[in-house]
């Protein structure tokens, strides 16, 4: 089924696993927390490359890694040694500031929580990214409302969060991370809160997006559900990718 496109989404890609360069790419990443006898390697020498459409799924055992790889990759957090670059360039390149601007325009993430505003509505909690980036009342009201439509939530624009199901609400904070029209979404856990049945309709919502619109997809999970529905899946164990 069509769904209209939020934005300046990305289009399509007939063949996103074999083109070119990755989007992302990490070298020897690694992210130590601690010092001394106390330190804990929670990323140890990581190299990967993730292709610009690809659907990537990180899985593994609780306290394997996996968030912790994601923050990297996102440039939520920094890595005490090892490169990741985005788009050719390397995050350790970045300030602050330029961080900032990355997260607004080119990337964007939906986590476990939801991590909606309760008193806001689907709609407004859609449309806050582009108010904050100054975007006209015209543009985010098309937007928005292309966003809510494409995960199937057109008619529940005015709903406030406590009004809707998790499922619901895992779908609207979908919508807002589509909003700006990012070249990579990453969800931590996306279906953690939700049953089996609503887990595989967010799953699908995932796919479609990395496979319809061309949006990189990185998701860590436990789901195998959502696993499967990628174009690739790595595991972590103990801060180390294992050999596929």
């Amino acid at each position: 089924m069509h769904r209209p496109t939020p934005g300046n989404a990305p289009a399509a890609r007939s063949n996103p696993a074999s083109a070119g360069p990755g989007i992302i790419s990490a070298r020897s990443l690694t992210r130590v927390f601690g010092s001394g006898e106390a330190a804990v390697t929670a990323v140890n020498g990581v190299d990967l490359d993730i292709q610009a459409g690809e659907f990537l799924a990180v899985t593994g055992r609780s306290g394997s890694g996996k968030t912790t790889l994601l923050n990297l990759l996102a440039g939520l957090d920094r890595a005490t040694s090892g490169v990741v670059t985005i788009e050719g360039r390397s995050l350790a390149e970045f300030s602050e500031a330029q961080l900032v601007e990355l997260r607004r325009t080119r990337i964007s993430f939906v986590f476990q929580s939801f991590g909606l505003i309760p008193l806001l509505s689907a709609y407004e909690n859609v449309e806050l990214p582009l108010h904050i980036g100054g975007a006209s009342w015209r543009e985010r009201r098309q937007r928005a409302a292309a966003a809510l439509e494409l995960v199937g939530l057109g008619a529940r624009t005015g709903h406030r969060p406590y009004e809707l199901s998790g499922g619901e609400q895992q779908r609207v904070a979908i919508a807002r991370a589509l909003v700006t029209g990012p070249a990579v979404l990453f969800a931590d856990e996306p279906t953690g809160e939700l049953d089996s049945l609503t887990g595989l309709s967010i799953a699908t919502i995932l796919r479609d997006i990395a496979r319809e619109r061309g949006v990189t997809v990185i998701t860590a999970t436990h789901d195998l559900a959502l696993a499967a529905m990628g174009t690739r899946r790595v595991e972590m164990a103990d801060g180390v990718l294992m050999p596929a």
